[in-house]
C-alpha cells in the first residue's frame, strides 16, 4: 500500500528532478551525469509502470525473488528499463541475478565474485557491475572494507568480471558528506565512473561530492509498508 496515486508519482518525479537540476547547479556539474534510480522495493508494479510510462528508466530492487515476480511484466511492457540490484546478494542468487538485472551495485565479498565469474560464460549480455563499499565499516551492513576496497575491485576485474561502478551507504544520524567523499576518492584511485551514492535524505550533498547515481525511493513513491518476499 502507498501513500499515493499516480498523478503523486509524476508529480515526484517532476520534483526530484528540478532538486537534482538545482544540486548539480550548485556543484557545477550537468544535469545528464546523474542517474536517478527510483528504488521500487515492495512497489506494486501498475505504480512502477506509471513511472516508466513517464520516463523513468532506472529502478531499483533489494531481492531476487522479487524482481522475478515483477519485472518480466514490467520489462515487456518498457523494454527500456533498467533494473539494479542494490541489495545484499547472496551466492545462491548469482544466476537468477544475472538475468534479470541489468546493473547488480552489490558486489561485496570474493564468494560473491567467484559465483559470477562461474556463470559469466552462460549468458550472452551481461550486468554491469559495481562493488558495495562499507564506507563506515559498519558491522550491520554489507560491503568490502575500505582499505581493502581496490585490491577487491583488481581481483575482480582479473576474474573478468565487468566491473564499472561503485556503491555505499552512510551511516544514519551521521554528516554524509565525509563518507560520500571516501567513497569518490576509492573510485578514482580505481578509475571507475560510475559512482552509486545519496538517497531520498541526502543525494543533494552526493551529487555535490561525485554521485553519478543516485537511489530514491520514498520522494517518488511514498512512504511504503515492509512486505516480505522469501529469498
Amino acid at each position: 500500500m502507498l501513500n499515493n496515486n499516480n498523478n503523486n508519482i509524476i508529480n515526484n518525479l517532476n520534483t526530484i528532478k528540478k532538486e537534482i537540476n538545482e544540486a548539480c547547479k550548485i556543484a557545477e556539474r550537468k544535469e545528464g551525469v546523474i542517474n536517478l534510480v527510483a528504488v521500487s522495493k515492495t512497489i506494486d508494479a501498475t505504480y512502477i509502470c506509471e513511472a516508466a510510462k513517464y520516463g523513468q528508466v532506472c529502478f531499483g530492487e533489494n531481492k531476487v525473488q522479487e524482481a522475478f515476480k515483477k519485472w518480466p511484466y514490467i520489462k515487456k511492457l518498457y523494454p527500456k528499463t533498467r533494473l539494479h540490484m542494490i541489495g545484499p546478494l547472496q551466492s545462491n542468487k548469482v544466476k537468477e541475478a544475472i538475468e534479470i538485472f541489468d546493473v547488480i551495485e552489490t558486489i561485496d565479498r570474493e564468494k560473491i565474485a567467484l559465483e559470477i565469474k562461474k556463470n559469466i560464460n552462460n549468458h550472452q549480455s551481461l550486468p554491469e557491475l559495481y562493488v558495495q563499499v562499507n564506507i563506515a565499516e559498519e558491522a550491520q551492513k554489507n560491503g568490502c572494507s575500505p582499505v581493502e576496497a581496490k585490491s577487491f575491485i583488481n581481483n575482480c576485474i582479473a576474474y573478468g568480471l565487468n566491473i564499472t561502478g561503485i556503491m555505499g551507504i552512510p551511516p544514519l544520524n551521521e554528516e554524509p558528506a565525509p563518507y560520500f567523499a571516501l567513497l569518490t576518492k576509492i573510485a578514482k584511485d580505481s578509475s571507475l565512473n560510475n559512482i552509486s551514492m545519496g538517497m531520498s535524505n541526502d543525494f543533494e550533498k552526493a551529487i555535490y561530492l561525485g554521485a553519478t547515481s543516485i537511489r530514491v525511493g520514498t520522494k517518488i513513491f511514498g512512504e511504503r509498508k515492509l512486505i516480505k518476499v522469501s529469498t
